[in-house]
């Protein structure tokens, strides 16, 4: 055992203190936020012109901060980008995160200094807390690869910009960074495919031990490696791969063929990051649900998502959620974002300690006969049936076949893999499909709708979708599902 692995597992025992102090006291550490928030914005203009005060209670902070998403915020934000002081929190932003926009193009998300350590110490008390409950530090002896968007940064206004894992590259401790992997010029490169045989060509003869990125741009490096390897696995590869760190996605649908991939089960870690705030983590290896971040800097609202669309949504706060409600998060942030919808949607699994699992976005359901299926159903149908029939897939993407050339209407599934689809697997997949989604089964009951049918796509077509659309790799995810043809209509 090294040195780094010994100082680790101490430092794991205290942050383990650390987080039972504000995860056993929820709504305490909820109502000492908000607090602080308020008492930061009162001498800021949008809290001039909201009329927030540091006594400001939850029930008038409702009526006086309207739920708003990028577009609403982006006056404010305009004013940082052209130089203004003091708009939106105190100062100016440290950086801003580059994410994709929708109508608004590029968004550029504050981040202020408090903003930037909480991510960076969400992150370090996810991988401790796996420390201390698994005993396992023999990773932080090896080498480390985090396959993550370019560092470089833009300038603009005294204020640096680029993607979140990019930004989070410069705050990497340097007691991590001999062990850190890419090297800075690899994790440079742009162009993604010329960036994963980079890293391929970088780590192969390494003793990687964790991995940590987005599950397809992994799955993409994974086979990468085998490629140009003359191994048949991971683990034959880096023997000593035992941890991989994920979030962005639903890891589930991925499982099987990662874990065929690599060559057997490794430990994973869950997290759930966001330019937004960094929201929750696992704490437990065997425990559903990831540990909601009440240390922050964030005060959560929740919108039930039957009541989002409605004139008046009603919104809770923690103290306030019901465990199984379908809920749109609202972020409240030392950063900056106030009344913020960042478009994900969450239930709770446990309110003691409060645990999440992230159901999908708003914008990513079909519901083009009232159906309403979310991206948690489609995941979990195809994670079981493929499971069940030692199916293997690459992805897939759901989309509604509202004027088929015959018959009924129906769900339209693409999914790529190189192998065909089995005997009984349509069926079993709409029976199951019907569990989940009790207006889905009433509509293929009452004759509304056919049963679902799939499109087998060749290996490769989502990598070319993404590529087409300036989206290949980083931080970039596709949408499981949507309630038009934007996309299946580029895949068929």
């Amino acid at each position: 055992m090294g040195l780094k692995s010994i100082v680790a597992k101490w430092l794991a025992r205290r942050e383990k203190v650390k987080v039972d102090k504000w995860s056993i006291k929820p709504i305490q550490s909820q109502k000492d936020t908000l607090t602080y928030l308020t008492s930061v914005l009162e001498s800021t203009d949008f809290g001039i012109d909201h009329g927030i005060k540091s006594h400001t209670t939850y029930e008038q902070w409702k009526t006086r901060v309207p739920l708003r998403d990028y577009e609403a915020l982006y006056p404010y934000v305009e004013r940082i980008l052209e130089g203004e002081m003091n708009v939106l929190w105190k100062g100016k932003p440290v950086y801003f995160c580059k994410t994709s926009g929708t109508t608004s193009g590029v968004k550029y998300i504050p981040m202020s200094d408090e903003g930037i350590q909480a991510q960076i110490k969400a992150a370090r008390s996810a991988l401790l807390l796996y420390i201390n409950e698994t005993n396992n530090s023999s990773f932080t002896d090896g080498k480390m690869m985090f396959l993550q968007g370019s560092p470089k940064l833009e300038k603009k206004q005294g204020i640096s910009i680029g993607r979140l894992s990019g930004i989070v590259a410069h705050h990497v401790p340097s007691y991590l960074q001999r062990n850190r992997m890419p090297s800075w010029k690899t994790n440079s490169i742009e162009d993604w495919e010329k960036k994963v045989d980079a890293v391929v060509s970088e780590t192969m003869s390494e003793d990687m031990r964790l991995i940590s990125g987005i599950p397809p741009w992994v799955q993409m490096y994974f086979e990468r490696l085998i490629e140009q390897s003359d191994k048949k696995t991971i683990k034959e590869i880096f023997p000593n791969f035992s941890v991989f760190a994920h979030g962005g996605v639903n890891y589930e649908p991925y499982k099987s063929t990662m874990e065929k991939l690599i060559g057997g089960k490794v430990d994973s870690i869950e997290t759930y990051p966001a330019s937004e705030g960094f929201i929750a983590f696992q704490d437990l290896q065997n425990t559903e649900g990831l540990l909601l971040n009440l240390d922050a800097g964030i005060f959560y609202e929740f919108v039930p998502v039957e009541d989002f669309h409605s004139d008046d949504p009603r919104r809770v706060s923690l103290e306030e959620v019901v465990i199984g409600v379908n809920y749109a998060i609202v972020l409240n942030t030392s950063s900056g974002l106030w009344g913020y919808v960042i478009g994900d949607t969450v239930k709770f699994v446990s309110t003691s300690p409060f645990r999440i699992i992230v159901t999908g976005r708003l914008k990513h359901f079909i519901s083009a006969f009232g159906e309403h299926v979310i991206a948690e159903e489609v995941e979990s149908a195809i994670s079981e049936i493929a499971s069940m029939m030692k199916f293997s897939f690459i992805e897939f993407h759901v989309a509604p076949q509202v004027n088929p050339s015959e018959g009924l209407p129906y769900h339209q599934w693409f999914i790529e893999s190189s192998n065909p689809i089995p005997d009984g697997f349509e069926k079993a997949l709409d029976e199951k499909m019907q569990k989940l989604n009790s207006y889905y089964k009433d509509l293929i009951q009452g004759k509304v709708l056919q049963p679902l049918k799939v499109n087998l796509l060749p290996l490769g077509s989502f990598n070319a979708y993404m590529s087409s659309q300036g989206k290949l790799g980083g931080q970039n995810k596709l949408a499981r599902l949507s309630n038009d043809r934007s996309i299946a209509d580029k895949l068929s």
